[in-house]
């Protein structure tokens, strides 16, 4: 963890940080272990305390790369299914194709736009509209909608991080990490609380 920390301060630091936050919102679309979150909270909360990119710049940035990474695992879903690599066979994962299946069934649009809050189940939700045939025309739009309200809300931490710690843009990044990664965990925790809860319901059915 304190790698990946060191990694998303050098990316805030970087001259290149637009482009590089565009990369690793697609990336984060379709391989989880890539903290995109981390990065723009962290980006917002420098650039408020030191000053940097402009925020409007990094929202639409993260939220264009967010939508276009969900529409490749889209993508992904359709041309090959959701049991192919090594990684999609874990039983977190598999529990994850599982649930979004049942649920693409009769709440897609509230499953959409919530997944993209939850790194495993964005990507598992999204892979499993595509090998569902669901239709692309309705998940376009709904994947828009979803990275905007994404960017919107990790823009939002890092601003109560940055106007916190005034003029240590550095430190003011740090914080807004530790503040994703602690909502990070506790979405997770009450995913995995509604899908047990959920199961049982299913199997009675």
């Amino acid at each position: 963890m304190d790698v990946i920390n060191d990694l998303i301060l050098q990316a805030v630091a970087s001259p290149w940080l637009v482009l590089v936050l565009f990369a690793v919102a697609v990336i984060d679309g379709f391989f989880p272990p890539v903290p995109s979150e981390t990065v723009l909270v962290a980006a917002a909360a420098a650039s408020v305390s030191g000053g940097g990119p402009n925020l409007l710049l990094l929202g639409v940035v993260a939220a264009l790369g967010a939508a276009l990474g969900d529409n490749i695992a889209f993508l992904i879903g359709r041309r090959l299914g959701t049991s192919r690599a090594g990684w999609m066979r874990r039983p977190r994962v598999r529990a994850a194709f599982a649930h979004a299946e049942r649920a693409l069934e009769t709440r897609s649009a509230a499953l959409i736009l919530g997944a993209r809050y939850i790194p495993v189940g964005r990507v598992a939700v999204n892979m499993t509209a595509g090998a569902l045939r669901f239709p692309w025309r309705r998940f376009l739009p709904l994947s828009l909608v979803a990275g905007a309200s994404w960017s919107a809300l990790s823009l939002a931490i890092g601003l109560l991080a940055g106007s916190w710690i005034k003029d240590q843009p550095l430190l003011s990044a740090g914080v807004g990490i530790v503040i994703a990664l602690l909502i990070g965990i506790v979405i997770d925790r009450v995913s995995a609380v509604r899908r047990r809860r959920s199961a049982p319901a299913h199997l009675a059915g």
